[in-house]
């Protein structure tokens, strides 16, 4: 049969992932120290405010019983990784590693264990410890969800082309929802934005209307995909199709927020945007909420927002936080520290970026030039990414590189806040950066 080819175009598929069966050494992964009664944990009632806690009620029920326990322990884990980021609770997250302790308890050794505890890894970042389980359950089986685990633990590491590889045997073992979108986003760092927006159309098509929020998570990528086209229509055309999916959908609504700005209907964008920070109040949200308050002169508002967005950026979302300070030129010295300690854990495009940008805004500008330039080097086509590049650049002197990158912001503005898009604006018309 012909291998179909869905991960990236043909000048970056020479990744090949390989595996030595001989030389693999045999690994042990570690399971969570038992403290409490992780089973009575995992099952303790919660609140029922939507369908999603009753559901999670009723996997809970059918855990308790000896004939469909196994199952729904393991159902019950990942109801509680997806609530967790639906609803940004931390607590969720931990109970997902109960419910994966309490399937280890009473089915030792189970695959099922381990991938659950691997995406919980996952989502708090230790991804180093989620490629080691995805390594593991590789080693003893063929399965197209361990595939999914390892490429999304290699491409937070940046190690993209290991990563196409994982991603490329996913889609080669099933092509669907889960093998589509990672194809999508790996397509899109790499700088294959019309791939990207097929592949993802093709994710929110094939996608089950009985999981809404993935149908909505498919529909608000794909557009942010067209946004940074240039296909505003196509963009709110999407983000509402997400919003029909999952009504108030904090992720879709941050995206029309920002297709809102890019149309200049910044009262319309505040109105929206509040409603994404009240449903999720990270540092992303707050900070495009803050950014729009201030476009439309409500100086007073914005400040209470981004106290906010300070007072709860480093527990919630390290990363954004130290471009923020970075960007404002307040708690600098801060603002390095987050991002340094963001690459213990994580080596892609974007906290690559994070980290030049802070150095940048400290005046460490060599230092900043070649984080930068490995930030850019994937191919990833962002107008954050561009604008930093070109900032740099220009403070380091290196005019002709400060154009390039500056002109390709530009061609991608509708993408950045209105005061980045005020800077680019700047900076593009030869203002000095001071």
């Amino acid at each position: 049969m012909k291998r179909t080819t869905f991960i990236l175009s043909s000048l970056f598929l020479s990744a090949v992932m390989t595996w030595e069966c001989g030389h693999r050494t045999e690994t042990t992964v570690a399971t969570p120290a038992t403290t409490v009664d992780v089973c009575a944990a995992a099952l303790a009632a919660g609140p029922e405010q939507n369908d999603r806690d009753r559901a999670i009620t009723r996997l809970q029920q059918d855990a308790r019983k000896d004939h469909t326990a196994r199952s729904a322990l393991e159902r019950l884990g990942f109801a509680y990784v997806a609530r967790a980021r639906i609803n940004n609770d931390a607590g969720d997250y931990k109970l997902a590693e109960m419910a994966a302790a309490c399937l280890d308890e009473r089915y030792p050794g189970e695959p099922q264990t381990l991938l659950l505890r691997g995406h919980v890894l996952h989502q708090l970042h230790r991804f180093a410890e989620a490629e080691q389980i995805a390594r593991v359950l590789i080693a003893r089986r063929t399965f197209v969800l361990d595939y999914g685990l390892l490429g999304d633990a290699l491409m937070e590491q940046g190690r993209l082309s290991e990563a196409a590889a994982a991603y490329q045997t996913m889609v080669d073992l099933k092509p669907f929802y889960q093998s589509y979108t990672r194809a999508a986003h790996l397509r899109w760092l790499k700088g294959d934005l019309d791939g990207a927006r097929g592949m993802m159309r093709l994710a929110a098509e094939s996608a089950s209307p009985r999981d809404p929020e993935s149908v909505a998570w498919a529909w608000t990528r794909l557009a942010a995909y067209e946004l940074q086209s240039g296909g505003l229509d196509a963009a709110m055309s999407a983000a509402e199709t997400a919003l029909r999916y999952q009504p108030d959908y904090a992720a879709a609504l941050l995206a029309q927020g920002r297709i809102l700005l890019a149309r200049n209907r910044v009262s319309d964008a505040v109105s929206v945007l509040r409603k994404a920070a009240r449903l999720n109040p990270l540092p992303e949200y707050q900070w495009v909420l803050a950014d729009a308050l201030r476009f439309g002169g409500l100086g007073a508002e914005a400040d209470d927002v981004e106290e906010n967005l300070i007072a709860r950026g480093r527990e919630t979302d390290p990363r954004t936080l130290a471009l923020y300070l970075a960007t404002r030129r307040t708690n600098v010295a801060t603002a390095v520290s987050l991002a340094q300690d963001e690459l213990r854990a994580r080596h892609d495009v974007f906290t690559l970026d994070a980290h030049a940008w802070t150095l940048a805004a400290s005046g460490r500008i060599a230092e900043a030039v070649p984080e930068i330039a490995r930030a850019v080097g994937e191919g990833t086509r962002d107008g954050r990414l561009f604008l930093h590049a070109g900032l740099i650049h220009a403070a380091a002197g290196h005019s002709d590189e400060a154009q390039r990158w500056l002109t390709q912001a530009n061609q991608l503005r509708w993408t950045l806040l209105p005061s980045e898009r005020k800077e680019l604006a700047t900076h593009l018309n030869g203002t000095r950066i001071n």
